[in-house]
């Protein structure tokens, strides 16, 4: 009996604590300003019609009571090109809603735009109207017009005729781009490219691909996650490939961000005034192929920056090949490698000659041992000339090359800091400090084939090494 009473005295005193509980949930109009996680959502470039990545704002009471915010909305209500969530609820316009003591709340924040130009500002708040006074939240986004290149089942994706195309809009790429057989091309100063996850370009046998930017205006080729975060990590895209006997020419171009940057067999490029860098594998990867670059900018590559296989032929004057990088630590990281040997798909070795690798008043570095790696096989032909270039060497036979005693390296330098600006791919300025090595040991006649450096500053006398005078 006294148990039964005891169980009956429990659940009453747990209905009026309960009851008591519900009874004491009011809510006031605040009288303290909120707090958010942040003062300006920077959503990522977006495209014409593409929904945005998804944005968080986190809005905080810092009050020891409930409170009631009588309204947020978005400053241009439905005609905003934003869309918010607001604790759940999806909308541009919202009343009374509740905010417990102490606590936050989620606001999600999201934009698909419709493009009125080439490139615009998108610009909005959020408002938070209450007693204790107006507050907002800034959202900012750059708008661009794109044109959309899809691969389906039933669109290949191909370039069948000449083509241009120009910065009026962005150019999206989803799964494999072709450029066909003996097409050219043409990508206008200021263009940008947008490669999406696991996409690419192929450029076919005899097509020729011609990237034209011009100095303060970049071709951009990258992929299409524009935020910060991404633009220092490498594997948002895959490559552009190039088959056999097709052609490059590259000129003030910045790629970046993928697997491999151009994936190269038995072809031709033509490289100057460049930035090639943060790319999982190899920024460029040459399997019997010829590569001539002039004022190169390369940094951030899993194996190495530049990957030369089954020999061809190859000049770099005036490059910096530098490979640091925080986020692939345990990769390679060489600045050039190069062998006369190259595994095919099949798993078959193939070889071919090394015919000429000229390194010519260039800096090639890196934080490991060795930044170039030469593996030479016995009874192949392996040419190479290292001349007034500064380079990071630790010696026979992990470079596979001395550096005090061969007659192919000239008047270079060894194991010297170069003395970057910032070598790290966030805050990326490859440029040397007044103090470094490498100021005024270029040589004048090697100078001379390329007097502008990649900023246009001329170098035809006290020519610094690397790309930048």
């Amino acid at each position: 009996m006294k148990f039964k009473l005891l169980l009956a005295f429990s659940f009453w005193m747990l209905l009026v604590t309960v009851s008591c509980n519900k009874d004491d949930i009011t809510f006031d109009a605040p009288s303290q300003q909120l707090r958010f996680s942040k003062d300006t959502v920077f959503c990522d470039t977006v495209y014409h019609q593409v929904r945005s990545e998804t944005y968080l704002v986190k809005v905080y009471n810092n009050e020891d009571k409930d409170v009631l915010i009588p309204r947020i909305n978005l400053e241009k209500g439905s005609a905003s090109l934003y869309r918010i969530n607001v604790d759940g609820k999806p909308g541009y316009d919202f009343k009374d809603v509740p905010l417990r003591k102490k606590d936050s709340m989620y606001i999600f924040v999201e934009i698909a735009p419709q493009a009125t130009g080439p490139e615009a500002i998108a610009e909005d708040k959020i408002l938070f109207s209450s007693g204790a006074g107006q507050q907002h939240v800034t959202l900012f986004s750059v708008v661009q017009d794109a044109e959309f290149f899809i691969q389906t089942p039933t669109n290949p994706n191909q370039i069948t005729t000449h083509t241009v195309w120009n910065k009026n809009k962005a150019k999206i790429i989803y799964g494999d781009l072709t450029i066909n057989p003996n097409i050219t091309l043409d990508i206008d100063p200021g263009t940008k490219v947008y490669f999406h996850t696991k996409s690419g370009m192929k450029v076919s046998t005899g097509a020729t691909l011609n990237i034209n930017g011009a100095l303060n205006d970049e071709v951009i080729l990258r992929g299409d996650r524009n935020d910060l975060d991404h633009d220092t990590l490498p594997k948002n895209w895959n490559s552009i490939r190039m088959e056999a006997n097709s052609n490059l020419n590259m000129n003030f171009a910045r790629l970046f961000g993928g697997t491999r940057g151009l994936d190269m067999k038995q072809n031709t490029a033509n490289i100057s005034n460049s930035f090639i860098h943060t790319f999982f594998e190899y920024g460029i990867y040459a399997v019997g192929s010829t590569v001539t670059a002039k004022n190169l900018v390369m940094n951030n590559c899993g194996e190495s920056c530049i990957g030369i296989f089954r020999g061809g032929n190859h000049s770099y004057t005036h490059a910096t090949i530098a490979n640091y990088s925080k986020t692939m630590g345990s990769f390679n990281r060489n600045g050039i490698t190069a062998a006369n040997e190259w595994k095919n798909a099949a798993g078959t070795t193939e070889q071919g000659a090394l015919q000429r690798l000229d390194i010519k008043n260039s800096i090639i570095y890196s934080d490991r041992d060795n930044s170039v790696n030469f593996e030479q096989t016995p009874g192949q032909q392996f040419e190479f000339l290292i001349q007034n270039s500064l380079i990071k060497y630790s010696g026979v036979p992990e470079a596979g090359f001395n550096f005090d005693t061969s007659p192919n390296v000239i008047q270079s330098i060894k194991n010297q800091e170069p003395q970057f600006l910032n070598y790290f791919a966030a805050k990326m300025n490859l440029r040397v400090k007044t103090t470094s090595p490498a100021r005024g040991k270029g040589n004048l006649t090697v100078a001379g084939t390329v007097p502008l450096d990649i900023v246009n500053v001329s170098r035809t006398t006290n020519p610094t090494l690397g790309a930048y005078q």
